[in-house]
């Protein structure tokens, strides 16, 4: 990594780190053209395209994550590759959902995944 750009738990650890969602990759992309998008909209913590290594392919999976040192950047980022293509695909790009986020409003599950509240119809005899 170069000097003066701030590592993932730095970034973690002293700014407000947005986790960016990118979608619909070429299976030959690699985390350093991935990387190379986004630093022309601010400081990237962190690239990873998610691949099948643990199962022996190393074959990318076509989708990553790209964490940002600010929101600001992030958000511009969002808006400005959302769409572009890359390696003759047009990318998917979001703001990731934290994986901590348990209150159910997640706009794309039209209320299917709340557990609370939700009751079990009794047949009446």
């Amino acid at each position: 990594m170069a000097k003066g750009v701030p590592s993932f738990a730095r970034c973690q650890g002293e700014w407000p780190v947005m986790n960016i969602y990118v979608g619909n990759l070429s299976l030959h992309i690699t985390e350093e053209e991935l990387r190379q998008e986004f630093t022309a909209f601010g400081v990237v913590g962190s690239v990873i395209v998610m691949n099948n290594q643990y199962i022996g392919s190393g074959q990318t999976r076509g989708y990553g994550f790209v964490e940002m040192a600010s929101k600001s950047e992030g958000n511009a980022a969002i808006i400005s590759l959302k769409g572009k293509r890359l390696q003759n695909q047009p990318i998917d790009v979001v703001e990731a959902l934290s994986l901590s986020d348990k209150t159910g409003n997640n706009p794309g599950d039209n209320g299917r995944n709340r557990r609370s509240g939700s009751r079990v119809r009794q047949r009446r005899g």
